[in-house]
């Protein structure tokens, strides 16, 4: 017996897993450049949103065809990678089918089970590549998905594609073995709903092609899975890991809410305070933090997590009322260019061994002024994300900025501040004449 395919499965796995938790540090790494928040509390309530949003798909199924057949591939990711244990034992000590002597007929429900499942996937992956391709839905052709993100939705359909036919070939030339003269390795265990079917395309192969068939496709197979677990550093389906994180820190609170500013806070409360001494000597004298955000570091660490965690589904988009009448706002491109220039940010680090200033920043060179006014605050986005993405929260942190650091409002928003500095409401009408508002 050649230990060499054992020894070499082992090399392959140890990179894949070893490059997937260098990318994995490396995103870690960049979510925690945010500014801390707490996010600690309601342990049970959390857990309990996770499992319905992450685990459940609850809001997947709001559109329910399409959220069917997410649920279908979903499911299938989870329970056919369940094959992956056996897989891994089959490579590293070169056995074959491990676990069937040991699970008996539950083995051969498993084996059909997973076939099924890899047809359906076969058939909503058709269904989701046509919907993005041909049938023009206007959230997948919207300018903010055209160039990467459209070819990296695609590379991943193709992805799956691939895998599911290696693993019913897999199967089907492991069936065709198991009464041929290889039938002492090749044991009849399994059962094969779907991958019997394909066994006639190898009625006229020898014996011994047929094997280096089975033996090429397990291969491919094993190899396709490391790479996908490794892609998912380049692509949007990061969500696949990141969804569950994402919504157990999850805000609890009511969407849209505004938080207060501490320091603003404390100083309008000494402001009113008439015991209070501004030159005292016992006052805290603490630097004034930055108001509202111009750059990833100046957003949270959950913010940052949203930007890797979005799916660029574009739900968001589809129901934000200012993008749906035309304008420039998108709250899917606010997660995308947030993620794009966390990745920048990144990058300047690996290569400086800290962030060299680059004359860049969120506002402006990556979201414009105009896309953060265009925001209703309305809360849809929010709303309407399956996994808890909160684009407002990014929103209203820049404008806040725009507001209290660079007094950037527009004139609108100006004149109604003026109107409640001197008339005490935001209309432009002397507070002497309040009674006569009503008419």
């Amino acid at each position: 017996m050649s230990f060499l395919p054992s020894i070499l499965f082992g090399f392959l796995l140890f990179l894949a897993i070893a490059l997937f938790v260098f990318n994995c540090r490396k995103i870690y790494r960049n979510i925690n450049l945010g500014k801390n928040i707490d996010r600690s509390d309601n342990k049970k309530v959390r857990l309990l949103k996770m499992f319905r949003l992450a685990f459940g798909q609850s809001k997947m199924l709001d559109k329910p065809v399409v959220g069917l057949l997410h649920l279908i591939v979903y499911v299938a990711f989870i329970l056919i990678n369940v094959e992956l244990i056996e897989i891994i034992i089959d490579g590293l000590f070169g056995t074959h089918r491990f676990l069937a002597p040991y699970l008996g007929g539950f083995y051969d429900f498993l084996i059909g089970f997973f076939e099924i499942l890899a047809f359906l996937v076969v058939i909503s992956v058709l269904i989701f590549w046509i919907r993005r391709n041909i049938l023009n839905i206007r959230r997948f052709i919207s300018n903010d998905l055209k160039g990467w993100p459209k070819t990296d939705a695609n590379y991943i359909l193709y992805i799956e594609l691939v895998l599911m036919f290696l693993f019913l070939n897999m199967n089907a030339t492991d069936f065709y073995l198991q009464s041929s003269s290889f039938s002492e390795y090749y044991k009849s265990y399994g059962y094969f709903p779907i991958s019997q079917y394909l066994v006639p395309i190898y009625s006229n192969f020898s014996d011994i092609s047929v094997m280096y068939v089975e033996r090429t496709s397990w291969w491919l197979h094993i190899i396709g899975i490391l790479f996908f677990l490794n892609y998912l550093y380049y692509s949007k389906h990061l969500h696949i890991l990141l969804a569950f994180p994402n919504t157990y820190f999850s805000n609890l609170d009511k969407i849209g809410k505004f938080d207060n500013l501490s320091s603003v806070f404390n100083e309008v409360k000494a402001m009113l305070d008439p015991s209070h001494d501004p030159f005292s000597t016992n006052n805290n004298q603490t630097e004034i933090e930055k108001f509202g955000a111009s750059d990833v570091f100046d957003l949270n660490w959950f913010q940052l997590l949203n930007a890797y965690t979005c799916t660029e589904c574009g739900r968001c988009s589809s129901e934000c009322p200012a993008n749906e009448t035309g304008k420039l706002l998108s709250p899917r491109k606010i997660m995308m260019k947030t993620r794009d220039r966390l990745e920048e940010v990144g990058k300047n680090i690996d290569k400086n061994g800290k962030f060299i200033d680059d004359n860049k920043s969120l506002l402006n060179d990556y979201i414009s002024k105009e896309e953060l006014w265009a925001c209703t605050t309305c809360n849809a986005c929010v709303d309407s994300c399956p996994i808890g993405i909160d684009p407002l929260s990014i929103i209203l942190d820049m404008r806040r900025y725009l507001v209290m650091e660079q007094s950037a409002a527009p004139s609108e928003l100006n004149n109604m501040m003026n109107n409640l500095e001197n008339n005490g409401a935001p209309w432009p009408f002397n507070q002497l004449d309040r009674l006569n508002w009503k008419n």
